[in-house]
Order: C-alpha cells, then sequence, then structure tokens
C-alpha cells in the first residue's frame, strides 16, 4: 500500500497556496542552501579520496651553469615524474569509503531539513488558518454579546434585569475585544516568523480556511520498522556510523608501513662529466617503503579516539532509531485523538447553539436571569474554539507523522 513515507509533500499537501509557499521555502530557505553547500563539498571530498589512488605526476627542469680554468659548463635535465602509493593494507580504500558514507549522510541532512522546512511551513499555514477562525468565531460571538447587553438594558428599563448584570455583559464584551488584539498579535508574529523562514521580507501571507484542509482519512497503525529507513536522520546517523568504521579502518592502517613507487623519465645533457648536447635520456624508477618507528604511540592514541567515536556513533544510531518510533507513535496518537474529539465538539458545539436560543427567549419570556444568558454564551465561545483547536491538532498529527516518517 502507499504510506505516508511514499508521499511527496505535493501529494500530502494538496493546498495550492501552501505549495507556493513550500516551493519559494525549498528555493530560498538558508538552512537548505547551507545543507546542498554540504553536500557540494562532500563530493568534492569524495571526488579527492578517488584521485588518491592514482599517480601523482609532475614535470621538473632544471638547469645550472658553472665556469671553472676559463671553460663554461651549461647542464640541464627535464623530466616528467610520477608517483604511486599502493594500497596494500586499505588505507586509501577506508578513505573513499568513508567519504562515500560523508557524502550519502550530506544528502540525508539535505533531505532532513527539506523535511523539517516543509513540515514548518505547512504547520506555520495552517496556525495562521486556524488564527483567522478563532478571529471570525471571535467576531460573531462579539455581535451576539453586543446584542445581549442591548437586550439587558431594555429589559433592565421593564425591571427584568439589573445594573449587574449589564455590566458584566459589557465586561465580557470588553474581555472578546482584548482577544481580537492578542489573535492579531499572533497572525502578526506568525506571519513574520513564516517570512523568515521563507528568506522573505516581512509580509501578509495569503491562505485558505482551516475547514477547507484534506488530507487522508485513513492511517495505518502499524508502522514497519522498515519505514524509518524513510528518515533522513535515522540514514544520516547510519551513515555517521559508516564514517566513524571507516575512520577507524585508517587510523589502524596507520600501523603498516606505506610503499611508494615513483619514477622520472626525461631527457638530460649531463652524463657523468661529459657534457653533450643535445642531451640523452634520463630514466629513474625508485620504489620505497616507510615504516614508522617513533610514533607507534601517535597511532595507538589515533586509533583509541577512532574506537571511541565509532561507538559513540553506533550509539547515536540506536538512539535515532528509538527516537524515530516514539515520534511516529506520538504523531498517531495526536491524529487520532483529534479525530475522536472533533466528532464529540461537534455533538457539544451543537447542544450548547440550543442552549443559548433557549436562554435567550427565556430571559425574554420567563424569569430566566442574565447569569443563565452570559453563561451558555461563554461556554458556546469556548466549545467552538475548543473545536477549531481539535481541528488543527488533527492536521498537526498528519504533518507530524510525514515528518516522522521522512516525507520527501
Amino acid at each position: 500500500t502507499v504510506t505516508i513515507a511514499a508521499m511527496s509533500w505535493r501529494e500530502m499537501f494538496t493546498d495550492r497556496k501552501l505549495q507556493s509557499l513550500i516551493e519559494t521555502g525549498i528555493k530560498q530557505n538558508t538552512d537548505l542552501n547551507v545543507a546542498r553547500l554540504r553536500v557540494e563539498a562532500a563530493e568534492a571530498a569524495l571526488i579527492t579520496a578517488k584521485l588518491s589512488y592514482l599517480p601523482s605526476l609532475g614535470i621538473n627542469a632544471e638547469g645550472g651553469g658553472s665556469r671553472y680554468d676559463g671553460t663554461t659548463a651549461k647542464t640541464y635535465n627535464v623530466g616528467a615524474s610520477a608517483s604511486w602509493e599502493l594500497d596494500i593494507f586499505g588505507r586509501l580504500t577506508a578513505a573513499k569509503r568513508g567519504a562515500v558514507a560523508a557524502l550519502q549522510g550530506s544528502r540525508d541532512y539535505q533531505q532532513a531539513v527539506q523535511t523539517q522546512l516543509v513540515a514548518t511551513i505547512a504547520d506555520s499555514y495552517y496556525t495562521l488558518s486556524m488564527l483567522d477562525t478563532q478571529m471570525a468565531i471571535n467576531n460573531r460571538t462579539l455581535e451576539n454579546w453586543r446584542a445581549t447587553v442591548r437586550t439587558l438594558e431594555a429589559l433592565k428599563k421593564v425591571g427584568k434585569a439589573n445594573e449587574a448584570g449589564v455590566l458584566q455583559a459589557k465586561a465580557n464584551v470588553m474581555q472578546l475585544e482584548s482577544s481580537q488584539l492578542a489573535i492579531r498579535k499572533s497572525i502578526s508574529e506568525t506571519e513574520n516568523a513564516l517570512s523568515a523562514i521563507l528568506a522573505m521580507p516581512s509580509h501578509s501571507i495569503e491562505r485558505n480556511n482551516l475547514t477547507e484542509a484534506s488530507f487522508p482519512d485513513t492511517i495505518s497503525i502499524g508502522v514497519p520498522l522498515q519505514l524509518l529507513s524513510n528518515r533522513p536522520d535515522v540514514r544520516q546517523a547510519e551513515m555517521e556510523l559508516a564514517q566513524a568504521f571507516y575512520a577507524t579502518n585508517v587510523a589502524r592502517a596507520a600501523f603498516y608501513p606505506n610503499i611508494t613507487l615513483s619514477g622520472t623519465l626525461g631527457w638530460t645533457n649531463n652524463g657523468g662529466g661529459v657534457i653533450t648536447n643535445p642531451g640523452q635520456w634520463l630514466l629513474n624508477v625508485i620504489g620505497s617503503i616507510t615504516q614508522p618507528l617513533f610514533n607507534r604511540g601517535v597511532n595507538i592514541a589515533n586509533l583509541n579516539i577512532a574506537k571511541s567515536r565509532q561507538e559513540e556513533a553506533k550509539l547515536l544510531f540506536r538512539q535515532a532509531l528509538l527516537n524515530a518510533g516514539k515520534e511516529v507513535n506520538d504523531a498517531l496518537t495526536v491524529w487520532q485523538t483529534a479525530k475522536s474529539q472533533i466528532e464529540i465538539g461537534e455533538r457539544r458545539v451543537s447542544v450548547l447553539n440550543d442552549a443559548v436560543r433557549k436562554t435567550e427567549l427565556l430571559i425574554c419570556h420567563s424569569g430566566a436571569t442574565y447569569l443563565e444568558v452570559l453563561t451558555t454564551q461563554q461556554s458556546l465561545l469556548d466549545a467552538e474554539q475548543t473545536q477549531v483547536q481539535n481541528i488543527f491538532s488533527k492536521i498537526q498529527g498528519v504533518i507530524k507523522l510525514y515528518h516522522a516518517l521522512g516525507g520527501k
């Protein structure tokens, strides 16, 4: 079956305005561009490691002149030299494989940054949509409470309400007006933060209504461990373990001698004291073996350091797997809980809407007090705000699950 881990962000987040923001973030985000540069550096390091298998080539040219007893002698040597280290003990191979692991790790890091970036942009986008919905609820409730104030003032004139009830209703109106200012502040701060993520000056963010968000309706509860291999941070931890393993091999190879073949081919006019011109062929071949004698203690220390780092990388890799499993379970719990809470919240809002209508009728036609009206209106506001939060929590669960499974 197709899992969230196999879906691209375009398939997961179908909102056109959100897709446009994500595209901008992928193109301009500073952290992601830094990650790309790290990949380029790792690719260059791998090329260097591969070139170490080839001979190092050079051109040597030297000339000299001397004068003795009225005779001037001029000599020259022109030749090409080559030097090649034999990789008998695997030092170069271990270094190359370590560079391959480093390159893959840098690519995984880039993917991890992109996945985090997509999740952050989506979370900020739907946060703005949630704040818009909360603002709309506040505005609607504010109008209802202002109408309640007018009703209570009219009832006070005919002796069915008192001044305390009117003042309490006005206080509730002022509380809502203060909440509106707080929501506007949150909207501005969220837009500023999202603009910074997009590497753009602060500006207004276009978004759709929260109720228009659509995601998969069913998510598999059982998540195989293999799916965690899609997570770029887990793969990165694995590559760091591989790097540490090959670094240990390089440190171990330092105990063995280096074997190098070198040679020179060219021309010279210095033939053992007899000056000839034009010159003669010059051929030189040397094989050398170098065995360190006095730095064994340093090599032992370097090997112990490499082994410790390898063990550290292994522990971090194991912990990365455990953290990945925890995040997947947490995201599933958030999604499932919010889904159930939304169902309960819908029924609660419906019941409280009926209660508000009936208490408003009762205060006009019976002995109901203003306190009952204010209480039911406050309960309805709380229920509507909670329902918005439940919807947002469900969306957050999907976003977290996308991130936890290493979405593409």
